[in-house]
């Protein structure tokens, strides 16, 4: 088979494994169509078994951090930090819906900076619903405020989305250093975001549905609070010892595990559960499937046209770029795709990518695979995920965010470099 050949089936295959993921029919995982793909992709020759291994071998240590940090959530969520979020938020707003929402905002931005964007979408977007609930308030910006902040607060850290491990290990930059750069773009975001939500849902901000229920009192779960305090430090220090956040993270989940073993309180299985390595398995087979698409054609074809200097217009063509190509297929295979091609120009291509992966989701359902699954749980909550709505919001957000957050990049790279 031709090179051409080779890339039109590679495209045909990706397409296919993306459009399962969004469907998944009967709720079957996603690597169900993954793992066929890519090993149809080796048999054919599209992709040599070295190629497939060290494209996998290189995926390894992300996919073990994403791992560890979905059993930690999870091992979080059931020591009550969710529930106690969600009554901090419930005692916060006093039964008035725009502190709700500012309250909304600052969880879930930093739920989604230090647990990942998953555990936005999966574990606080349920327990948004109940709190507005509880405080008479119209779900519906809260809910949607859970959605954009889990891809446009996950630029933080490298640790707060698993396209930022993949630019995080392609940057070259610490773990400090990468924290440095982009919490310029990170603030501007959630400011323009919470402004956009302000004035959009300001008819249902106005608005209480029933007399708030009497807040009850915050338990906080000081132990696990501690281990997230000390695992986050443990970033830092992995960072400067030359080693993967995932081991931090395992540690984390070690003690919150045992802790919770010992208690009885879970058992070995459901935590082996928790780490989703069906997910994970996606994860690695879709980076075979993206390696083929790459290596036929579209490295040439999108690196003829891509700059690679630190120029302000050169990253906001990178950043765009990476947004367009985000909603074509998704932003964990546009990652996959951009980084080989714009790591050559060093950390300012790549963190612009990174912004533009990030946040382009935030226009379409299919951008990431976060906002499918936020999707989910509306409809587990008889909940509208109106496209109307979410593309305006869109339409809004991100054209400005992609703007604001790359030239606060740009500005961080010629005082601080990078």
């Amino acid at each position: 088979m031709s090179s051409v050949g080779f890339e039109v089936l590679a495209v045909l295959l990706l397409l296919g494994v993306l459009g399962f993921a969004v469907l998944r029919p009967r709720r079957l995982p996603e690597a169900v169509a993954a793992v066929p793909a890519a090993g149809l992709l080796v048999t054919v020759g599209a992709v040599s078994p070295p190629e497939a291994w060290a494209e996998v071998r290189q995926l390894l240590p992300v996919v073990g951090f994403l791992a560890a940090v979905l059993v930690l959530a999870q091992l979080c969520a059931d020591e009550g930090l969710f529930t106690a979020a969600g009554q901090w938020l419930g005692s916060a707003c006093a039964g008035r819906p725009t502190r709700l929402l500012g309250g909304v905002f600052l969880v879930a931005s930093l739920v989604t900076a230090v647990l990942s964007l998953d555990a936005t979408v999966v574990l606080l977007t349920p327990v948004v619903f109940a709190t507005a609930a509880r405080a008479g308030a119209r779900p519906r910006p809260h809910v949607y405020a859970s959605a954009h902040l889990a891809n446009a607060a996950s630029l933080l850290l490298p640790v707060s989305n698993l396209t930022n491990l993949l630019a995080f290990a392609a940057s070259g930059l610490t773990f400090t250093r990468f924290t440095l750069l982009m919490a310029p773009s990170w603030l501007f975001v959630i400011a323009l975001e919470y402004a956009v939500f302000r004035w959009v849902f300001r008819a249902d901000l106005a608005v209480t549905t029933a007399p708030p229920e009497r807040a009850e009192p915050v338990r906080v779960p000081v132990f696990a609070l501690g281990v997230l305090a000390l695992t986050l430090a443990g970033f830092v220090v992995t960072s400067f010892a030359g080693l993967p956040p995932a081991w931090a993270a395992l540690a984390g989940a070690l003690v919150l595990g045992g802790r919770a073993l010992a208690r009885k309180r879970t058992t070995v299985g459901a935590l082996l559960g928790s780490a989703g390595p069906l997910f994970c398995l996606f994860v690695l087979a879709l980076g075979v499937v993206v390696k083929a698409v790459v290596v036929h054609g579209l490295d040439t074809a999108v690196g003829a046209v891509l700059p690679l200097g630190r120029s302000l217009p050169e990253l906001l063509t990178v950043a765009a770029t990476a947004a367009l190509l985000a909603n074509l297929i998704n932003n964990l295979p546009a990652v996959l795709a951009l980084l080989p091609i714009v790591s050559p120009g060093g950390s300012g291509p790549v963190l612009a990518a990174l912004i533009g992966v990030n946040l382009g989701p935030n226009l379409t359902y299919v951008g990431s695979l976060a906002t499918l699954l936020w999707r989910r749980v509306l409809h587990e909550h008889d909940a509208d995920a109106g496209l109307r709505l979410f593309t305006r919001l869109g339409l809004w957000t991100v054209p400005l965010g992609l703007l604001g957050a790359t030239m606060a990049l740009w500005a961080m790279l010629l005082t601080v470099g990078g």
